[in-house]
């Protein structure tokens, strides 16, 4: 436990906007003092971003459900000829695309799966050149770095070979899932089948010198420790003080509801102030990432407009569908308008501000360009 000159030194330094130590980090944890911790981070958000608060206008699009990891973590996946598995082909990515046309201001479409026993790389490639010629002025968001390890494995092939190719063909981004705990004993656990963090953070890195953006992530409220969740934060904002190339941060609290995991350790949802208390550290910790998103999908929209409050500066999008996260058992809807969501920014006294993936204001007028 920390002691009281280690907690009000955390505290002096929280407030004051300065670096803070893993120890201190612990502190302030340990402290409980919410209040406080909003106070500190809505002062580091706004000394980011000031009074705005982004969003997009996304289009998700999660390929398949059938995946060799058979993670504990994972709801959303099935093993190869079970009932409920799908697999979007070459046609079910066209509707889905011709859909998205008409959408006014549509900026990004963001692109996750499984990882597929027998789909080969060009099944993935294929998709991104499609995605590309349908929409050229969209940005492509997609694969995290488990999926883009997983390319490279199956191909023999080096990562940096696959972003190559992923680039070429029109990827704009890799999204931060993927990221869970950097701990090999916790991944040793939840999903002993995917990138080690070693290879995560190795493909984050090498994104980053390719020119690709990229997000980082944390999911947590599972058998991690405290303390390695902080560390898990360190770990991001050490690589990023190396790179520069982490444009937003995103927490993603555990939903155990249908997975091993949350059955073999009767885990259950963490709470509203726990979230909240994360949200505050993340954006304290992570003081060189200049966005922390509040994922509504995830979160709630309630806690998520909470969050604001908290320290996130960013709601994510209008996201369309998303299949992953329902799976384990959120009860969010699908998607939501442009008008909802900034009548819920304006609510918090922030000033919405719709964005490219690259963090670039669009107004109503503008047609989003993709590099």
């Amino acid at each position: 436990m920390a002691t009281e000159e280690e907690i009000l030194t955390a505290r002096a330094k929280a407030s004051a906007g300065e670096r803070l130590t893993l120890g201190d980090a612990m502190a302030l944890y340990e402290d409980n003092d919410l209040l406080s911790l909003a106070t500190w981070a809505r002062a580091a958000k706004e000394r980011a971003s000031g009074k705005n608060v982004y969003y997009t206008v996304n289009r998700h699009i999660n390929l398949t459900n059938i995946c060799s990891s058979n993670c504990p973590l994972c709801a959303f996946q099935v093993e190869a000829g079970d009932a409920r598995g799908y697999v979007m082909e070459t046609e079910d990515i066209a509707r889905v695309l011709e859909q998205a046309k008409p959408i006014r201001g549509l900026s990004e479409i963001h692109i996750v799966s499984a990882l597929h026993p027998d789909k080969p790389f060009s099944y993935y490639e294929n998709i991104v050149k499609q995605v590309h010629e349908a929409l050229p002025n969209v940005a492509i968001q997609a694969f995290t770095p488990v999926e883009i390890v997983n390319f490279a494995k199956i191909t023999g092939k080096s990562v940096k070979e696959i972003l190559t190719i992923l680039k070429a063909d029109g990827l704009s981004a890799l999204p931060g899932g993927g990221a869970e705990i950097l701990s090999d004993r916790v991944r040793e656990i939840i999903c002993p089948k995917k990138a080690t963090s070693a290879e995560w953070l190795d493909c984050m890195k090498t994104a980053q010198e390719l020119g690709l953006q990229t997000n980082a992530s944390m999911m947590y409220g599972h058998i991690e420790t405290v303390e390695e969740r902080l560390q898990h934060l360190i770990t991001l904002r050490d690589l990023q003080d190396e790179t520069h190339g982490f444009q937003a941060f995103m927490l993603f609290p555990f939903h155990p509801a249908h997975t091993k995991l949350g059955e073999e350790y009767h885990l259950q949802r963490t709470g509203s102030w726990e979230d909240m208390k994360m949200m505050a550290l993340s954006r304290l910790i992570l003081d060189n990432i200049p966005h922390v998103k509040a994922f509504w999908v995830m979160l709630t929209m309630p806690i998520a407009q909470l969050a604001l409050g908290f320290g996130a500066d960013d709601l994510d999008g209008t996201i369309g569908e998303e299949k992953i996260i329902h799976a384990a058992g959120a009860k969010t809807g699908s998607g939501i308008t442009r008008a909802k969501l900034e009548a819920i920014i304006r609510e918090t006294g922030y000033e919405p501000v719709e964005r490219d993936t690259y963090y670039r204001p669009l107004t109503s007028k503008e047609e989003p360009v993709c590099d």
